[in-house]
């Protein structure tokens, strides 16, 4: 994810063009509600996306439209989705999730296919983890995981323990142990992984650069 400055020059997460800015509704007020709920400053909500506090500050009072990447982005850290930050009312719920139904997302090289319903408590998802990247962040935040070694090799670290997990491997474990979830093999890992989805300010606190990254 980009860094922004405050200053003039242009930004890249800004809407494409005014058709985009047009089909938006003003969600500044649903992003000024979810941060102060989910107890976060101006300024660490603004690292955590990536942006600067005075970038955030005029999304949030309606002087910028966001980007739908910047939607998704600030979603993830307020435990939400980009349908309920634009208003949408929710379809009646599908307990089957098709393959293909949706397409993959990438943030750092991880690559995540949903594999759950969304909105749900437990959040499903196929991931897969490249070998060596800054997300391999210590993260601390409430609920628990669950996560099953589909292909390749992962590297887990709970609290100052490391295991190493082969294929058909799989680990349960509270979250609010200090964690970090690695590949272990050159051509990354496979794996199914379950979480509870907190809706808390403490959720999603990483220890590093304290940059929350998508998980």
């Amino acid at each position: 994810m980009e860094h922004l400055s405050a200053g003039p020059s242009p930004d890249p997460l800004a809407p494409d063009g005014p058709d985009e800015a047009a089909v938006l509704p003003d969600v500044a007020p649903q992003l000024r509600g979810l941060r102060r709920r989910r107890g976060l400053t101006l300024e660490a909500a603004a690292r955590r996306a990536g942006l600067s506090p005075a970038h955030l500050s005029r999304l949030e009072t309606g002087r910028r439209q966001p980007s739908l990447p910047m939607l998704l982005a600030l979603a993830r850290i307020y435990g939400t989705t980009v349908s309920a930050l634009l208003g949408e009312v929710p379809a009646e719920r599908d307990p089957v999730i098709r393959a293909g139904r949706s397409e993959p997302v990438e943030a750092d090289g991880w690559i995540y296919h949903q594999a759950g319903g969304p909105g749900r408590a437990l959040q499903a998802l196929r991931v897969h983890v490249p070998y060596a990247t800054r997300s391999d962040l210590v993260r601390v935040h409430p609920g628990e995981e669950w996560l099953h070694v589909v292909a390749g090799r992962v590297r887990l670290s709970l609290a100052d323990a490391v295991h190493v997990l082969d294929p058909g491997d799989s680990a349960h474990f509270d979250s609010l142990t200090p964690h970090r979830i690695g590949a272990a093999t050159s051509g990354g890992a496979d794996l199914l992984f379950v979480h509870t989805l907190m809706q808390s300010p403490a959720a999603e606190t990483c220890l590093g650069d304290g940059t929350a990254l998508p998980r």
